[in-house]
C-alpha cells in the first residue's frame, strides 16, 4: 500500500489554546465561512469524542459530494485532534482512507502554529494528482484563516 503525505503550517497571532478552542467549533463555523466547500457537517454517531462519526456534505467548489469520518483522537491539553475519512466519494475510488492529524503548537512570539498532516492511504499504486493535493491544501489553508477570523470577530464565544 502506498501513501502520500501533505503538510500544512500556518502561523497565528493567537495562543494555541484559543486557536484550538475556535477550531473545535469547526463543524459549525466551516459551513458559515466556506459554504462553497462545506455545505454541512453532521454528527451521525457519538458525542464529539473518540469514535464519533461525522459526515461532510461538500459544496460546489469541490469535486466530491460527501465523506464520512471517524474521530481518532482528541487531546485538548495538547491542542491536538485526529480524524480519518473512511467512506465517501472524496476517497476517489483509489484511497482506503485519509487521515488528518492536527496540532496547534505555541510559538515564541506568544502566538501559535497550526500544523496539519494529511495522509492519503492508497488502495494500490494510484495516488491523488498533484493538482488535487494543491487544491485541497489551499482549501485547508483558506478554511483555517476563515475560522481564525471568525474567532476574532466573535471573541465572546472563545
Amino acid at each position: 500500500m502506498t501513501s502520500v503525505t501533505t503538510e500544512i503550517e500556518i502561523p497565528s497571532s493567537f495562543p494555541a489554546d484559543k486557536v484550538f478552542k475556535v477550531f473545535s467549533d469547526f463543524d459549525t463555523i466551516a459551513p458559515k465561512i466556506n459554504p462553497d466547500v462545506f455545505k454541512s457537517i453532521e454528527t451521525i454517531e457519538g458525542n464529539g469524542g473518540v469514535g464519533t462519526i461525522k459526515i461532510f456534505t461538500f459544496g460546489d467548489a469541490v469535486p466530491f459530494t460527501s465523506g464520512k469520518y471517524k474521530v481518532d483522537a482528541v487531546d485538548p491539553s495538547n491542542c491536538s485532534y485526529t480524524y480519518s475519512f473512511f467512506e465517501g466519494d472524496n476517497l476517489m475510488g483509489i484511497l482506503d482512507s485519509i487521515t488528518n492529524q492536527i496540532k496547534i503548537v505555541p510559538s515564541a512570539d506568544g502566538g501559535s502554529i497550526f500544523k496539519q498532516t494529511i495522509i492519503y492511504n492508497c488502495k494500490g499504486d494510484e495516488k491523488p494528482s498533484e493538482e488535487l493535493l494543491k487544491i485541497e491544501k489551499d482549501i485547508y489553508e483558506k478554511t483555517f484563516k476563515g475560522i481564525e477570523a471568525y474567532g476574532i470577530a466573535h471573541p465572546e464565544n472563545y
